[in-house]
């Protein structure tokens, strides 16, 4: 089985890489942003009230989507393994993620931080933004983004460091050389 939390700052390829690796693997690649849209599209109990708070331009609880995670881990298709993507995103929500796997009786096997120079994810999202016509990949949104990655997401690299579930990859290297050093860390 494979139970594996995705790190790395906006543009650092986790979407990309956590949905390369789950498709070799056999696993879900569970993206916070993909359920929180699924539930809202499907009109769940929780998708509504998530609605609620997305309608007023606000962060939705951390309590809501834990119990959003809660639903999909528990889910058929999650019981072999699964890759995690934009969750936990600070120290709070990593102590309910920890709590939530001890209660559904799984383990997170390795946490994988890909890392990236920020000046690399600065030129990445500003060609994505360019490419795609995506008004929020201007570098002044890019750098703000940085400084709340760095703020909020950033201390999750020492705290899984210190429970010795963390595997850093370069991923300032082609997309083929990452994928490898994902699939040898996985391995």
């Amino acid at each position: 089985m494979t139970r594996l939390i995705f790190l790395g700052a906006p543009g650092a390829g986790k979407g990309t890489q956590a949905k390369l690796l789950a498709e070799s693997q056999g696993i879900p690649h569970i993206s916070t942003g993909d359920i929180l849209r699924a539930a809202v599209a499907h009109q769940t109990p929780l998708g509504v009230k998530a609605k609620q708070y997305m309608d007023a331009g606000e962060l939705v609880p951390d309590s809501l989507v834990i119990d959003l995670i809660r639903e999909r881990l528990q889910e058929p298709d999650a019981q072999k393994g699964w890759i995690l993507d934009g969750f936990p995103r600070n120290e709070p929500q990593a102590g309910f993620l920890d709590t939530l796997l001890q209660e559904i009786h799984q383990e997170c096997d390795r946490v994988i931080n890909l890392d990236v120079p920020d000046e690399v994810v600065v030129q990445r999202l500003v060609k994505r933004g360019e490419d795609s016509g995506r008004s929020d990949d201007n570098e002044a949104t890019i750098r703000r983004r940085l400084d709340v990655y760095r703020e909020q997401t950033a201390p999750l690299i020492a705290f899984y460091q210190t429970k010795n579930a963390l595997v850093t990859i370069d991923g300032n290297q082609s997309m083929d050389a990452v994928t490898a050093a994902l699939k040898a860390a996985v391995a």
